[in-house]
């Protein structure tokens, strides 16, 4: 505020003075709006605009101040230049060739995003410039990711995608952080390797694939043999097993009926057959009569010749 009175003052005194003539008498002329023309060239280098999201930088001469201006208008010193630096969130992408552990060649296309610390954007400014990125930034990320792929062989690389990102981050924000420069987060866009090995590796793939599904259905096969063959020896032991009760089964009606004829035998009488036998006798004499001792009588007689 100091500059722009300090401009006023000076320009009302130049106004007055280029007002007095030759003999000292005082009128308006031309010489007077030259003063006034002055103050306005003057005016706009007394004011600054830092945009937001940014931090000023004040030199004067080349030589950097003590504090940063926020976002917003500014009164300085009409010598003194401000510096606008940004202190957003910001995204860079790198595409970069690189060598695994075993000499494949890989295309990586690397993704940053990243913000410089605020509170020491004057620091930065000192001592790397506004173009930190590419003074500092760039070639860092490039070496911490070149470094940390030739670790890994290229198959390896692939299946260790999340894994290697996790490690260069880490590299990353160890080293930046010594330059003021936060490592927000970073990501592995994309992993390109020669036509070649890409061709051998689908190769590969389809190879395995083959081998897999030729273990796969021989399995299937032998699963298939183990079923039958439980489902064989089931009903091979079921079968054997109806046999077996059916074999008792039969064995214990035997012994029943043995022993049903054995009570039955001990039951039984002379007198109690000879009873039973007069109850089925129809009353007619057999053809032939006899015993074991005596031979038979043939008995031709018919009914009419015998009867009563």
């Amino acid at each position: 505020m100091g500059w722009i009175v300090m401009a006023v003052i000076v320009g009302v005194v130049l106004f007055v003075a280029l007002g007095f003539g030759k003999r000292g008498q005082w009128k308006p002329n031309p010489k007077q709006f030259l003063a006034l023309f002055a103050l306005l060239l003057v005016l706009p280098s007394m004011f600054a605009t830092v945009p937001t999201g940014h931090t000023g930088i004040m030199t004067l001469f080349g030589d950097v101040q003590e504090g940063t201006l926020e976002a917003g208008l500014h009164v300085k010193n009409p010598f003194m230049q401000v510096v606008s630096m940004d202190n957003r969130a910001q995204k860079a992408t790198i595409e970069m060739l690189s060598f695994s552990s075993d000499i494949q060649e890989v295309k990586i296309l690397y993704t940053i995003n990243y913000q410089i610390e605020k509170s020491n954007a004057q620091t930065i400014y000192k001592t790397i410039g506004v173009n930190y990125y590419q003074t500092v930034m760039e070639p860092r990320i490039m070496d911490v990711v070149k470094s940390i792929i030739a670790k890994y062989s290229a198959e390896s690389l692939i299946e260790s995608r999340e894994e290697l990102t996790t490690k260069i981050t880490n590299k990353l924000e160890e080293e930046l952080s010594a330059y003021n420069i936060i490592v927000i987060n970073t990501a592995i866009e994309d992993m390109d390797f020669s036509d070649s090995y890409t061709q051998a590796v689908e190769e590969k793939q389809v190879a395995e694939q083959k081998k897999l599904k030729a273990k796969i259905e021989q399995e299937q096969m032998l699963l298939e043999a183990e079923a039958k063959a439980e489902k064989d020896k089931i009903e091979a032991e079921a079968e054997a097993e109806v046999a077996k009760i059916q074999a008792d089964a039969a064995q214990y009606a035997g012994e029943k009926e043995a022993e049903m004829n054995k009570k039955l035998s001990e039951t039984l009488t002379q007198e109690l057959i000879d009873y039973y036998f007069m109850q089925q006798w129809n009353g007619k004499l057999p053809d032939i009569v006899g015993s074991d001792t005596v031979l038979p009588i043939l008995d031709n007689r018919t009914s009419a010749d015998t009867g009563n």
